[in-house]
């Protein structure tokens, strides 16, 4: 009877290989952080501000009459 040996380097190559695949798919699908550049916003115009009866709200009142 032949005593074979279980060759260790294949295996060892095949696991090596869906590791570094594997890395390699996360590595390329993770993008960098990229910083936004924030639109400089007009201060609030406060005087026009507050309650306004819109069209829309009208149309609620009218539905939410009882």
């Amino acid at each position: 009877m032949m005593d074979r040996k279980p060759s260790c380097d294949r295996r060892s190559f095949l696991k090596n290989a869906a590791i570094l695949g594997g890395l390699t798919f996360l590595l390329d699908t993770i993008k960098p952080a990229r910083a936004r550049r924030k639109q400089p916003t007009s201060p609030p115009d406060i005087a026009g501000q507050g309650y306004r009866e819109t069209e829309h709200v009208k149309k609620y009142y009218e539905t939410a009459r009882l």
